[in-house]
This record gives structure tokens, C-alpha cells and sequence, in this order.
């Protein structure tokens, strides 16, 4: 499929469980891999740990039929750049991969869901926690605070780009100082602080 309604995708190998994957991103070094996350002898998150640990620059992909939480969390920690669900349409998928390829993180929308209201049933920050991170928000130019609020949304490096009509690179750049000033490389917990908290200049319609 994927061949065939892309013009510019190469499908360069096929593994049957996560051990053939780790063999075969050392024989034919991919610039992205699809991983399942359910498969005998290795399953696709351990897979993706041992091959991130060997090349920290594959970028790797979840294609799954599973809405879990942990193996979301695991695999996204493991160095994931996306986890996405295989009812996504072709058209998605093909979008999904060139958008990883260029360096975003992509998390299906009924992930994204399942994730902030994991974060929102959990023992929030305490208050003297909240004041500062309202503080740090406070301090962040508009620009900071719009990608910000679109960041608590779920939306890609892409989508925020079109958003904003901003390149790429530069979306990239204003993230890297917003982890910076938040004190966090995580985005999902980035995402989890944008959303659980309220603050009066946090763009709220953007």
C-alpha cells in the first residue's frame, strides 16, 4: 500500500517478530521503521529500546491495534517518535511518516485523549509546583505561549507550522525553549502541564 500510493516510499524489509527487526535495521539501516507492538520473542517496544540503543537516530514508529497507556508511555520513553493505530487511514499513515521523517513526534488523536486524562486523574502538581510553572509560562513571549497551547492539544511539529505559518525548523526552535524554560524534554508531559493547568495568558482558542 504504501509503495503504491507513494512515489517516494521504498519498502526496504519486512520482519515477522521484534528480533528479525533489530537484525534487519542492522543490515539495511532504514530511515524509519514501522513497529508493531505485540509480536512473539520480542515484543516491539523492548525491540525498539535495544535498536535505539544501538542507533539513537532511527526514528521508529508504533503501528498498533492496541490503545494502551503503558506500552504508549514505555515506547514513547524508549525513543519513539510516533504511536500511531492501524485503522488510520492510508493517506494519514503516508502523511504520518513523512511528517516523523522530517523530525516531528506523532501520537494518534485517541491517544493523545487517552493520555491527558490519565494525567488529569492523577495527584496534580502542588501549589508552590503550580505557582512556578505559572510563573515560567508568564514569562514566555506570545509566540512561546500559542505553540504552547496547541502543544496541550495533541497537535504535531506539522500541524503547528500550518497553524501558525511558520516553518518547521522554526517550531522546532521555539519547542526546544519552551522544554528549556519548562525544565522537561518529555513532551508528553509537557503536553500533560500545558493541559492540566490554567493560566490567564495561555492561548486558549489557538
Amino acid at each position: 500500500m504504501l509503495e503504491t500510493l507513494a512515489e517516494d516510499i521504498v519498502v526496504v524489509g519486512i520482519a515477522y517478530d521484534g528480533a528479525e527487526a533489530i537484525t534487519l535495521v542492522d543490515s539495511l539501516h532504514p530511515d524509519l521503521v514501522l513497529m508493531d507492538v505485540r509480536m512473539p520473542h520480542v515484543d516491539g517496544v523492548k525491540a525498539t529500546q535495544l535498536i535505539r540503543e544501538r542507533y539513537p537516530e532511527q526514528k521508529i514508529v508504533m503501528l498498533t491495534t492496541f490503545i494502551d497507556d503503558t506500552y504508549v508511555e514505555s515506547a514513547l520513553n524508549h525513543g519513539a517518535a510516533g504511536y500511531l493505530l492501524k485503522n488510520i487511514k492510508p493517506n494519514e499513515l503516508i502523511d504520518a511518516i513523512f511528517a516523523v521523517h522530517s523530525g516531528s513526534v506523532l501520537l494518534s488523536p485517541d491517544l493523545v485523549s487517552l493520555l491527558l486524562r490519565k494525567s488529569e486523574s492523577e495527584e496534580g502538581h502542588d501549589d508552590q509546583d503550580s505557582e512556578a510553572l505559572g510563573d515560567l509560562v508568564r514569562k514566555m513571549n506570545m509566540r512561546e505561549k500559542e505553540i504552547l497551547g496547541l502543544i496541550a492539544k495533541g497537535y504535531n511539529n506539522r500541524s503547528i507550522a500550518d497553524t501558525l505559518f511558520l516553518s518547521e525548523p522554526t517550531v522546532r526552535n521555539y519547542i526546544s525553549r519552551i522544554y528549556a524554560k519548562i525544565g522537561s524534554k518529555d513532551r508528553l508531559e509537557v503536553m500533560a502541564i500545558a493541559k492540566s493547568r490554567t493560566w490567564d495568558d495561555l492561548p486558549k482558542d489557538q
